[in-house]
């Protein structure tokens, strides 16, 4: 067959390796062409994906496959070999041929691939391919979140991607004032922080192709932080960090929450801070300067933000639409958002136009805490309506707030040459509504004129007050930034130049500068170090502190402030913050990120990052104390697929579905782990197993509901109950990573995150919250006083409680002890690691510590344990069936924090029908028996409901599972199953007195290679 045009390059396959069965001359003539256009027009800059328009290809003893392009047109030769890896990869049965690439692209002798007018060597072309330029610049652009403007873009082939990050600040220097026990001097003196924030993240994503130009694509985030934050900032004499004392009587932990002082506040005639002593002698005041600044920090226990968006995305040749959306949800932030772009390339494509709009929604409902009412004035947010009254709780309020956002962004993307990239984008957002942080005060002192008889000489006595932030109600943004990107073929690296520069009407100007280094190594192994500098300057509201001559008046009418704003200084009449993030400052982070990336289309990432924030590093100087420095670093660890390689490899798809009914046995509900082996040595499955339990209703004693005054009177031992569970909710993600080293076993790896969160309500009949300071066991203070714990209790009822962060981490192995194609079983050994908290606390109300956590909110068990199970399976035509019996041995007899969860026992039985060849439906029936509670907390906890208390935990469970297993027989996807299960409870018999569960349901997602 004669085609118009030039022959521009011939690749002959040697039949060395037999054709598959299924590769048959239309399948080729439908694929090759596809295949050998996407990839040449991926990696061939001076020939776009239009030049190749026609493919011949003959099938005898070996295959030959020639391309034609126009007259005139150029083919970079150095691209042939994604064309060559692609075409064993998709037509020819994998053998050893992939460990040959795998292993430094050593030459295989069967294959020839010649260019005109003269040949090129195979193990010239496998080395250092032309497109590794392109390849380096994508993976260095996908390094770094945030390093492109969101914007339309073609969504990138076929993956699945996990990631956990851990972050983790430092201690802050505080200092407050401290008077010595012997003398009674007062002075300034460093403090004891409290836990700096940590935060615990997870990422999931992935990326489908519905259609060959329709794709889609969606993320999950979820992050659980608490820990300590500043609230509010003053000079270290006011006091604001008033130390609090251990029962004997040591210094333990340093900051309050407590903004306001009782105290008279003094200042000199130029309004420094000043400390007032008394000379010994004389008996008069002394005064000592001192303005040493300081944050006033506040605990938080943990809280739970989930985020999920979505991308879909229509492509044509030369352009492509997208449109996308998702929403963010915590206990008293809900934000929600979309977006629509478009791209297009122009200039043969080497340029890229990029045009998005954006619109986001965000609700604020903040529940402020009763304790609040006597230090944060807040009225401001009453005479403007945002603030509602609990009803249970009179003293506590809840401020709203809404938000809205429109942004907009245009981006142009230059292609300079073969090796470099030039980018530019500008993007404007515009905010209005409520933009304040209602967990931030800005500190005042008032000083009225009327009550100055016991002001120092020539200076002045005030009050010190501290009020909700308060910022404007609009904000435009500008954003202004550059990239450049530079292949470096000598080091076969490429390095990334960003600048930004942003500008708002807050009066906030900043700057960042980022640069990274993509360094790939042998083997697979890449290196990116990367280094980040910020600076800004501060908001024009922004003080750390100011003062006023006038009376703070706390008897002002309910429709009046206590105070005349016009007498504040000018900058802070209508709005004024002292949240670190206005202020001046600079930030200088480095980090380095290592990949791996494998033959099969699986890539391990692992990657850490320190950042410093300094008043310092501020360009031009001026930037806040040092008092506000404080640093944090990052670390995370990720695992990808790509499902277009797995798809490449041919064993991801239909391989996996001969299995279904051989070797292993057919794959049990979704509920069940450990239900099969992978067949053959050398196979690999990566997996994703989500469970979510709910717990709610009747509160249970033994199998029958209970009223609240029964509990009251019994669920808490010795002492009175005061409050008790309303629901309970847990959601866990796992990874399942399976490997077969023989035919018999299988090895198992299952790291875990998950969360949960509990609601409480207050029990009829339960004494007052005073009485709780009588409970046995309760904490004394320095002088043998119990505490008054039941301070805490109004805040488990306003706020509910929440844990989330690693589990305990699973490893497996899988022995195979009998198959003969109908019946299977196998054993399974494990351990399970105690990496999950199990010292979690909740925070400081009323300055007395909240103690632990319940002990069913944290997250592991603590202690090693052992995890066996016995599997059986069986299938014959549509109908499959199996049961396994499984335990959990705790090999300690207690954890760090003093208790160890009880043995665990099930049984469980099911059966299957294949509806389809595609879709199976199950039915299946679970025994449960979970041993109580051994010892208890070795430190404070607050005992207020059952759930505090060890005898009341374990029971013995039967369950209903009703669930569908759907599995992709063909095409890209072929391979990926995904199977779905509700676990209904039927009778429920427990320990003590525990909440009535829901039910539970579980999902996976697998792919095998």
């Amino acid at each position: 067959m004669r085609r118009k045009g030039a022959v521009v390059a011939v690749i002959k396959i040697k039949r060395y390796f037999p054709f598959s069965d299924s590769t048959n001359k239309e399948t080729l003539n439908k694929l090759i062409p596809f295949m050998v256009r996407q990839a040449l027009g991926n990696c061939s800059m001076r020939c776009p994906t239009s030049c190749i328009h026609a493919v011949d290809h003959e099938r005898n003893q070996h295959l030959t496959v020639r391309l034609y392009a126009p007259e005139g047109a150029e083919l970079a030769p150095q691209a042939l070999p994604l064309v060559v890896e692609g075409l064993i990869q998709s037509f020819l049965k994998p053998v050893d041929w992939v460990d040959a690439v795998a292993n430094q692209y050593l030459p295989l002798p069967y294959i020839g691939v010649r260019t005109l007018p003269q040949p090129i060597k195979i193990k010239q072309l496998f080395k250092k391919p032309d497109c590794a330029p392109l390849h380096a610049l994508t993976t260095a652009a996908l390094v770094l979140p945030g390093l492109l403007s969101p914007a339309a873009y073609a969504i990138e082939g076929d993956s699945v991607d996990f990631q956990y990050s851990h972050y983790q600040e430092g201690k802050r220097d505080i200092s407050g004032l401290v008077s010595d026990p012997l003398t009674g001097v007062n002075s300034v003196s460093g403090i004891k922080t409290l836990n700096p924030i940590e935060v615990d993240s997870l990422h999931g994503s992935a990326k489908i192709t519905l259609s060959d130009r329709v794709k889609f694509a969606f993320n999950y985030l979820q992050d659980t932080w608490g820990g300590a934050t500043p609230v509010a900032t003053a000079p270290s004499a006011f006091g604001g960090n008033g130390p609090l004392l251990s029962s004997d009587g040591t210094t333990v932990v340093g900051a309050s929450p407590f903004l306001q002082s009782a105290q008279q506040i003094f200042l000199d005639a130029q309004k420094n801070s000043l400390i007032q002593n008394f000379d010994p002698n004389t008996g008069e005041a002394v005064y000592t300067r001192n303005n040493q600044l300081t944050h006033t920090l506040s605990t938080a226990s943990p809280e739970t933000r989930k985020q999920g968006d979505f991308k879909l995305s229509y492509e044509w040749d030369e352009a492509a639409v997208t449109v996308g959306g998702g929403i963010s949800l915590e206990d008293d932030y809900e934000s929600r958002f979309g977006n629509i772009g478009g791209r297009w390339d122009i200039n043969q494509k080497q340029t890229t136009l990029n045009l998005d709009l954006s619109y986001t929604n965000s609700d604020t409902n903040a529940v402020l805490d009763h304790d609040a009412v006597t230090y944060i004035d807040k009225t401001a947010y009453r005479l403007n309506g945002q603030l509602e009254t609990l009803e249970d709780e009179p003293k506590s309020n809840i401020l709203s707030g809404n938000r809205q956002d429109w942004a907009t962004h245009f981006g142009v993307t230059q292609i300079l040459n073969k090796d470099a990239l030039l980018g530019a984008d500008v993007s404007y957002t515009r905010s209005t509504g409520y933009m304040a942080n209602p967990y931030k005060a800005v500190s005042v002192v008032f000083i009225d004129p009327d009550q100055q008889f016991e002001a120092p000489p020539g200076g002045f006595q005030g009050q010190l007050k501290a009020l909700l932030e308060q910022r404007p109600d609009v904000r435009n943004q500008w954003n202004l930034g550059g990239r450049y990107v530079q292949y470096i073929n000598q080091l076969d690296a490429a390095l990334h130049f960003d600048y930004r520069f942003s500008a708002d009407d807050w009066g906030i100007h900043a700057h960042t500068f980022e640069a990274d280094w993509v360094q790939p190594l042998v083997s697979g192994w890449t290196v990116t170090p990367r280094v980040r500098y910020y600076s800004q300057d501060a908001a024009d509201f922004y003080t750390p502190w100011f003062h006023t001559e006038q009376k703070f008046n706390g008897r002002a009418k309910d429709n009046e402030l206590p105070y005349d704003p016009s007498k504040f200084p000018s900058k802070f009449q209508d709005n004024f913050s002292s949240d670190q993030r206005l202020s001046g400052y600079g930030a200088l982070s480095g980090g380095v990120t290592v990949t791996k990336q494998f033959a099969k289309g699986l890539t391990l990432e692992t990657g850490f990052e320190y950042y410093t924030h300094q008043g310092s590093l501020k360009i031009g100087g001026g930037g806040e104390g040092a008092y506000a420095d404080y640093d944090y670093w990052l670390a995370n660890a990720a695992l990808k697929v790509d499902l277009g390689a797995l798809s490449l490899g041919g064993s991801g798809g239909n391989g996996h579905a001969g299995h279904e009914h051989h070797n292993h046995g057919v794959h049990a509900p979704a509920g069940v782990m450990f239900d099969h082996m992978l067949p053959n040595a050398g196979d690999f499955m990566v997996g994703y197993r989500y469970m979510y339990g709910n717990q709610s209703g009747d509160m249970l004693h033994g199998a029958n509901a209970v009223s609240d005054q029964a509990i009251v009177a019994n669920g808490c031992g010795p002492n009175p109950c005061f409050v008790a569970p309303d629901s309970m909710t847990m959601n866990m993600h796992m990874l399942d990573i399976m490997y077969a080293p023989t035919d018999w076993l299988t090895l198992m790896l299952m790291p875990q995150f998950m969360d949960m969160g509990m609601t409480m309500n207050r029990l009829d009949g339960a004494p007052l919250d005073s009485e709780a300071a009588k409970n046995i066991g309760n904490p004394l203070d320095s002088n043998g006083v119990p505490l008054d714990i039941g301070r805490h209790i109004p805040h488990h009822v306003q706020n509910g409680h929440e844990t989330g962060g690693i589990g305990d981490l699973g490893m497996y192995a899988l022995f195979k002890l009998f198959d003969n194609g109908v019946h299977h079983v196998h054993i399974t050994t494990g351990l399970s690691v105690p990496t999950g908290d199990v010292d979690i606390k909740l925070r400081r109300n009323h300055t007395i510590d909240g103690g632990f956590i319940h002990y069913g909110m944290q997250l592991g068990s603590g202690t090693w344990d052992f995890k066996p199970s016995l599997t059986y399976t069986g299938h014959i035509d549509q109908f499959s069936w199996g049961a396994q019996a499984s335990g959990t041995v705790r090999m300690e007899g207690q954890n760090e924090s003093g208790y160890a969860l009880g043995d665990l026992f099930q049984a469980t039985a099911w059966g299957s029908y294949n509806l389809t060849n595609w879709l199976t439906a199950s039915v299946r029936g679970m025994y449960t028996l979970q041993g109580g509670l051994n010892g208890k907390f070795n430190g404070l906890i607050n005992q207020f409901g059952p759930m505090d208390y060890p005898q009341n935990h374990g029971g013995k469970y039967w369950d209903v599972g009703f669930g569908l297993s759907a599995m992709v027989p063909s095409g890209d996807l072929a391979g990926n199953r995904v199977s779905v299960e509700w676990l209904q409870p039927v009778e429920d018999n427990v320990n003590g007195y525990q909440l009535e569960r829901d039910g539970a349901l579980s999902a996976t997602w697998s792919v095998a290679f």
